[in-house]
């Protein structure tokens, strides 16, 4: 059975968000996509310090469909270099763990 992940992607804006989490689970590359809007993000870019809005997705799939997944995030991010952070889940509830499977599944 695939690995089970948690994806970290930062967008420019909530819109920005839905429009690539509907995408990814249209493609079947997420199971489910929580948009949390309204973060604020402090980071150093091009030698600066930088502080912005954004919102946070947090995505639900497996190991097997992750590369498909970035690939797709890459192409509809607006951002030249996205967060895409992936994390194995350890524990969870065996029913819930299988649907993220089957609803990735190719």
């Amino acid at each position: 059975m695939a690995q089970q992940l948690v994806v970290l992607v930062t967008t420019s804006s909530k819109d920005e968000a839905a429009t690539i989490a509907e995408a990814l689970v249209s493609d079947r590359l997420a199971a489910c996509v929580n948009i949390i809007d309204s973060i604020e993000s402090v980071y150093r870019w091009d030698g600066n310090v930088v502080r912005d809005a954004e919102a946070l997705m947090v995505i639900k799939t497996t190991d097997e469909r992750y590369g498909d997944l970035e690939r797709r995030v890459k192409q509809l991010h607006s951002y030249s270099t996205p967060e895409v952070i992936a994390m194995k889940i350890e524990r969870g509830s065996s029913e819930y763990l299988a649907w993220i499977g089957e609803s990735v599944s190719k």
